[in-house]
């Protein structure tokens, strides 16, 4: 395993991460989840990325248990989460980037968690109803009370970052060190902006997504699996459209000449770019996670860069406009 700084911080984090979205307190049984954090762990991951609103809790639950049991130190691992979304339907302050939702996410996850800090804490969303200065005052707070090391953003605009840095500046304020965004073959929107002003201030960016919601595993190629996230999910379902799918089929290809999985070939590609600090994987088998661990190792020479990028060139987007806040008309109603 190689490890990367996150940004220009003094943070390390290996190249490839464990991520807990949608299977960890939910569709992962609770010890095969731990036997795969395990397995993580013993071949040098060393970044485990959750939520507040994962599972709602119980992925924080799920990791908080595992390190508990003592097998493992905490002090050698990096564990994040992340506030925004709404964490329940009675009280109207409990979601967003106000104070108030901060100071009460943050003591909710460390419970969960049953840690005293974590050490990235993301911001889910942007908030358009909460000045961005109360944010990142409450958050400047938490990192002199040492419950969280840094702060990132997640899906925010290349303006919204911007903005961040300019207030940090301004108000002498921690600013943030790490930005969230998807990322994968089939969907590059951070390489035009994003990326080039994250960059300038110093951020990296840990990616989510990176195999297209396992698009990018190949297993779409020859129909829907019964039971998989394409048959189940209209978010994969309206994706695994005959352009979208013709390229996968191309770049499985490609990965099958030169002795690799196409899962291997798709995180490789994304490490290429040293803004990257890690690319979070998900996993619901031990098996996957050490599939997944082996792109680490994989060097794209120039020859099989070149194919690629004929395969990507005008990769379709997703068939669905991607939006940073597409989802916050839903949170105001």
């Amino acid at each position: 395993m190689k490890y990367r700084r996150v940004g220009k911080s003094g943070l390390r984090v290996s190249e490839i991460s464990l991520g807990s979205w949608l299977t960890y307190g939910g569709s992962v049984e609770k010890e095969l989840a731990k036997k795969c954090i395990s397995t993580a762990l013993d071949n040098g991951i060393n970044f485990i990325d959750s939520a507040e609103i994962y599972a709602h809790g119980e992925a924080e639950k799920v990791i908080g248990d595992f390190f508990s049991q003592g097998q493992y130190d905490r002090k050698d691992y990096v564990i994040s989460s992340k506030v925004f979304w709404p964490f329940n339907d009675q009280d109207v302050n409990r979601w967003g980037l106000g104070r108030k939702n901060i100071r009460n996410a943050i003591e909710g996850t460390l419970k969960r968690l049953q840690m005293d800090h974590v050490d990235i804490y993301y911001m889910h969303r942007y908030d358009y109803t909460t000045p961005l200065k109360e944010t990142m005052m409450i958050l400047d707070d938490l990192i002199h009370e040492g419950k969280i090391h840094y702060w990132g953003t997640s899906v925010w605009t290349a303006a919204q970052l911007e903005r961040a840095n300019a207030i940090a500046k301004e108000y002498g304020l921690h600013k943030p060190m790490v930005e969230q965004p998807m990322y994968n073959m089939l969907f590059r929107h951070i390489e035009l902006e994003i990326m080039p002003v994250a960059k300038t201030h110093g951020m990296g960016f840990t990616v989510w997504s990176p195999l297209a919601q396992g698009i990018l595993t190949g297993k779409y190629n020859n129909g829907v699996p019964k039971g998989s996230r394409g048959d189940n999910m209209d978010m994969v379902k309206n994706r695994l459209t005959e352009e979208l799918l013709g390229k996968t089929r191309k770049l499985s290809q490609l990965a099958k000449q030169h002795d690799l999985k196409l899962n291997q070939l798709a995180l490789a590609w994304i490490l290429r770019r040293p803004e990257i600090s890690s690319t979070i994987t998900g996993a619901s088998k031990p098996e996957q996670v050490l599939e997944n661990i082996k792109a680490s190792e994989v060097v794209l020479e120039d020859a099989l860069w070149k194919e690629i990028e004929l395969v990507l060139d005008n990769a379709p987007q997703w068939p669905e406009t991607y939006a940073p806040n597409v989802y916050f008309k839903d949170i105001m109603r």
